[in-house]
């Protein structure tokens, strides 16, 4: 795929490396047989932060110079929106084969959360599979695994425990040659302990919950690409204190598709949904086939992701309009300018 995107001329005067890692003023990449370092100029400093070098990337780099010379199309974007009054988005990872959200099987675990997740990925569209963390220290691990099934119907849940020696062959179905995995999820769930079981090494730092509340520790405190020893590729990303979604409401409706479809079978195609006659979601709370607590979640993040939308929608109106007024006073000073020459 990467050599479709390169001219004769340019095939001929490179090589290709990948972003294993961003900082303010640098990026560092990994090639075939070496690691190497990039001070952020030229294409790689681009004013708009999506067109940015982030982790997963693909550079196409100049042979002796190590010149970045074009950033390759990427297969997928993971974002979310930026903290913030203003709905600017910020990357989390790209070109990523299967994205896995980690949760584990104690205070930690809640569906919400998750179904948040699972928005953003989906919205991405990056197959995603939802891990479920130290089972050897849960009683029951099978109900937490029931009800993340009860999430979506076609996203895979999978018991570990990262302790085990055998941890690669719970992930070997999506971790083959070229495959490239990442790991989502809080603080203290076990992405890094996974990610150094997938690397056969101490790469990441880990640390346990507290016993009190089970949070976790901050360890990974940025996003790390790492090659696997099969060839394949695992990003860990650190726990996130604020997943805001963007403005895409593609996740949520595939998410939240039984409520969706639900929605349609309302008898009004204006429906509230509140105290309205022929309700079907209303119906179907009352006769406990839809949970109340996935309904609001539901109503939140669809809010959330229209809110994001509207946002983008007033910026941009708001420097359309800028850059009118801008062109206006320009053309009213050359009128100034031609009436004094005359």
């Amino acid at each position: 795929m990467l050599q479709q995107q390169l001219s004769l001329e340019e095939l001929e005067c490179g090589y290709a490396a990948r972003v294993s890692a961003v900082f303010r003023d640098r990026i560092e990449l990994k090639t075939l047989d070496n690691e190497l370092s990039l001070p952020i100029t030229g294409i790689l400093a681009s004013a708009d932060p999506i067109e940015r070098p982030t982790t997963g990337d693909w550079l196409w780099l100049e042979n002796h110079s190590n010149k970045a010379l074009k950033l390759f199309e990427r297969l997928n974007v993971l974002q979310r929106t930026a903290a913030g009054s203003e709905a600017k988005s910020q990357l989390i990872a790209v070109n990523i084969d299967t994205l896995f959200i980690v949760s584990s099987c104690n205070q930690d675990f809640n569906v919400s959360r998750i179904e948040r997740y699972l928005t953003l990925v989906l919205a991405a569209h990056i197959p995603a599979v939802i891990v479920l963390t130290k089972t050897d220290l849960c009683a029951d691990a099978d109900s937490y695994a029931e009800q993340a099934q009860a999430i979506h119907h076609d996203v895979p849940v999978i018991k570990v425990n990262a302790l085990t020696d055998d941890i690669g062959q719970a992930f070997s179905y999506w971790t083959g040659v070229g495959q490239t995995i990442a790991f989502l999820g809080s603080s203290g769930v076990g992405k890094s302990t996974l990610t150094n079981a997938l690397l056969g090494q101490q790469i990441q730092d880990t640390a346990g919950i507290r016993e009190d509340d089970a949070k976790g520790r901050h360890t990974t405190t940025g996003r790390s690409l790492f090659a696997m020893p099969n060839g394949g590729w695992v990003l860990d990303t650190p726990g996130m204190r604020e997943l805001r979604l963007n403005d895409d409401l593609s996740g949520v409706a595939e998410v939240f598709d039984d409520i969706e479809a639900l929605q349609k079978q309302c008898k009004f195609n204006n429906c509230r949904h509140e105290d309205d006659q022929g309700c079907a979601i209303q119906a179907a709370l009352e006769a406990g086939t839809l949970e109340l607590r996935r309904w609001q979640n539901y109503q939140k993040l669809h809010r959330e992701a229209l809110r994001a939308r509207q946002t983008k929608h007033e910026q941009h109106e708001h420097g359309r309009k800028f850059g009118k007024e801008i062109r206006q006073a320009l053309k009213g000073k050359k009128a100034k300018r031609n009436w004094a020459d005359q």
